[in-house]
């Protein structure tokens, strides 16, 4: 009884949420839930309310429909991270065996249900919420950029009616202006030469992205280091006194320690032929200028650490 009033209430929601899956058919999510992570169309509506959950809230897991009841064990184990990034309240869906939770009937319900009140909620503070003034932060990003360019240029503010070409060709001749007013070498030459297509740009948005993602993986590795080896100086009697002090100092600076890239496509365009040469820290002519007593007591912990950092 309790399983069909369950069963109830998700169709309705499921309809009023905008789902036009087979599920609403006539005792197709009874039979879904009764198989439940072997059931592919059990998966895919959970991948749906997911995926319009992660349009509304700021979610890194994800859950992927399955193709077969083979792929059901992995389908749990992604349910999994993702409740554990929810911080979803009820056990019988965060313990236990990660491979049996959703072979459950009730549960797969009390899942649904979840995600479905999740996501109401989730859209009724999106429509609750005040909308964002233009003049609130002074515009776009974009705009933000374009006017600091003109302020940077020392431009006037652009009439209402100009055009995005006129408004172009007004920067590049005042980047002209200004260019020749300096010394031939002061902004060196470009470091991108060869002219681009669309084609181009895409591959090169795709490469920079792929960077960015094993950056912050590699960041996100080295500030975990960095976190245990601050917790381990305050095992000491003596430490354990200071840690008031000792997160006072440090937690604003770990605060703005980000994993993320903020190199794009843009600093591409915007760098040098001066960027391309890379001066060996170790090499002679270098050692000479930078050599002093403090390197003896620096030099194998610097080597030690690049060597972790590499090897990572």
């Amino acid at each position: 009884m309790e399983c069909d009033l369950m069963e109830t209430d998700i169709l309705e929601s499921l309809e009023d949420l905008g789902y036009k899956g087979p599920l609403l058919e006539d005792g197709a999510l009874s039979q879904a839930v009764s198989a439940g992570a072997s059931s592919p169309e059990f998966t895919k509506l959970c991948a749906w309310l997911v995926s319009e959950l992660r349009v509304l809230c700021k979610l890194e897991e994800n859950v992927q429909a399955t193709n077969s009841p083979s792929e059901a064990e992995e389908f749990q184990l992604e349910v999994s991270g993702l409740l554990g990034e929810m911080n979803c309240p009820y056990l019988s869906l965060t313990s236990g065996d990660v491979t049996k939770r959703l072979l459950v009937q009730k549960n797969c319900l009390l899942l649904l249900t979840y995600l479905i009140s999740e996501l109401e909620a989730a859209r009724m503070l999106c429509v609750n919420a005040p909308p964002k003034k233009a003049q609130e932060g002074g515009g776009s990003e974009v705009f933000q950029e374009l006017k600091g360019i003109c302020i940077a240029l020392g431009m006037s503010k652009p009439p209402a009616n100009i055009t995005m070409f006129q408004f172009f060709s007004g920067i590049e001749k005042k980047l002209k202006e200004t260019l020749a007013k300096v010394p031939p070498n002061h902004v060196g030459k470009p470091l991108l030469k060869k002219p681009m297509g669309p084609a181009h740009w895409e591959k090169i948005e795709a490469i920079n992205q792929a960077i960015a993602n094993e950056y912050e993986v590699r960041r996100k590795l080295l500030i975990k280091r960095l976190d245990v080896t601050v917790q381990s100086f305050g095992w000491s009697d003596r430490a354990k006194s200071q840690t008031e002090k000792l997160a006072k100092v440090y937690q604003p600076k770990r605060s703005v320690l980000s994993p993320k890239s903020t190199v794009s496509v843009a600093h591409l365009l915007a760098a040098r032929q001066d960027l391309s040469k890379i001066l060996r820290t170790s090499s002679g002519s270098i050692r000479e200028k930078t050599a002093c007593a403090i390197n003896k007591v620096i030099r194998i912990p610097l080597i030690f650490s690049k060597y972790m950092y590499f090897s990572s």
